[in-house]
């Protein structure tokens, strides 16, 4: 299906909270309901063959993943959207268009779970991987192959919170020879931080478990583009795999959806606090946040991105040691993995999220903590911080 966002008032652009709110979810026209309704069905009654109401077997589509993938359509300014049972999920079909003999161009920071999938499962079935800076536009440039069929983006990075220049990037993939597509996980920034699609990438990612959910309650994953051939082909995979979202899954995501914004803001404002707290202390050797003026990006994010984000990433002078000792010793911050809900959360990447890349060429050092920064009392926060400090 294709969305295009026009909007909810006749002739006139809404504001991203509008369309968190509205978009995608009029009121049910069967009984005035404001809240989607959870369609709880796998199968829809057919007129005759080939004729129904625009559905006729949920795997392929379902009322609910609709209003959904309308709501995140608006929210990305693109024309199409497909939501997946994971992030993960949408990954690998993402991927399953490279096709075997195919090249890929990866950050050398992408979230553990993605390195898994690119070096364990896919490389057996013939596609192969770069991974470079995804910092240094010239050197994501200088390693697309003829062959290359897809540029693997994060921004901010996964835990490095290293940015990659959507725009500059797209213009030199498009300007090579072998023209791959770009995909972004947008994941850490959400919709409300930035919108790749409009600086040029052609795929967008989220784990919709994540910040869009809000909430630690569900799993999910989608992708946003404009390009009709491209869309048609990954539907078509989609259904093929199977590998769609339940429509409670769905509804409680569209929930999470709503309060996106304000929760965003709540966010940032927590994790800067954090941030300048973490970068006064003795005890740490580097804070990475792209909202403090020491990140080496910090130009760019001002540029690609609303602000900060919520997500803070600390590299310890006492290495492994003083890592574990303060994922373990906080009492606000429960030891956890995942991220984006409304509680702050913190773990050692490389023992929990990024194992996988122990003793590769991306592996994560084991002095660094990652926080996911909630929308609790700052202060409470902030303390909690100050008495793990001092025990690590």
């Amino acid at each position: 299906m294709t969305y295009v966002n026009k909007g909810i008032l006749k002739g006139k652009e809404q504001g991203f909270e509008t369309l968190a709110v509205r978009a995608g979810q009029p009121p049910d026209p069967s009984t005035g309901a404001v809240m989607t309704p959870v369609y709880l069905t796998s199968t829809y009654a057919q007129e005759r063959i080939g004729k129904h109401k625009g559905y006729d077997y949920s795997r392929t589509d379902n009322p609910t993943r609709t209003a959904l993938q309308k709501n995140l359509a608006a929210l990305e300014g693109a024309r199409h959207s497909l939501a997946f049972s994971s992030g993960m999920a949408a990954i690998d079909t993402v991927l399953r268009t490279v096709g075997p003999e195919g090249h890929v161009v990866a950050c050398n920071d992408v979230y553990g779970g993605t390195y898994r999938l690119f070096e364990r499962v896919l490389r057996q079935y013939g596609l192969s991987f770069t991974y470079v800076d995804g910092s240094d536009s010239g050197a994501v440039a200088q390693a697309i192959l003829p062959n290359t069929k897809l540029v693997w983006l994060e921004t901010p990075t996964n835990p490095r919170m290293a940015l990659c220049d959507v725009r500059e990037i797209s213009d030199l993939a498009r300007k090579s020879r072998a023209r791959p597509q770009v995909a972004v996980d947008s994941t850490f920034a959400t919709p409300y931080l930035q919108r790749p699609l409009s600086l040029g990438a052609d795929i967008v990612v989220h784990s919709t478990t994540k910040y869009l959910g809000g909430h630690s309650d569900v799993v999910g994953g989608a992708l946003l583009l404009n390009d009709e051939k491209m869309y048609s082909r990954l539907k078509f995979l989609q259904n093929a795999i199977g590998a769609v979202p339940g429509p409670m899954d769905c509804f409680l995501i569209l929930r999470g959806t709503k309060t996106l914004a304000v929760r965003m803001e709540r966010h940032a404002e927590n994790a800067l606090a954090i941030a300048e707290l973490l970068e006064g202390h003795p005890k740490v050797s580097r804070v990475l946040y792209p909202g403090l003026p020491s990140h080496p990006q910090h130009s760019l994010a001002e540029r690609q991105m609303r602000n900060g984000g919520g997500m803070v990433s600390v590299v310890m002078k006492g290495g492994a040691r003083a890592a574990r000792r303060l994922a373990e010793g906080t009492r606000l911050f429960p030891l956890a993995e995942s991220l984006g809900g409304v509680e702050s959360l913190i773990e050692v990447p490389l023992a929990m999220t990024h194992a996988s890349t122990a003793g590769s060429q991306i592996a994560v050092e084991p002095g660094l903590v990652r926080l996911s920064v909630g929308i609790e009392t700052k202060e409470d926060l902030l303390e909690d911080l100050r008495a793990a400090l001092k025990k690590a």
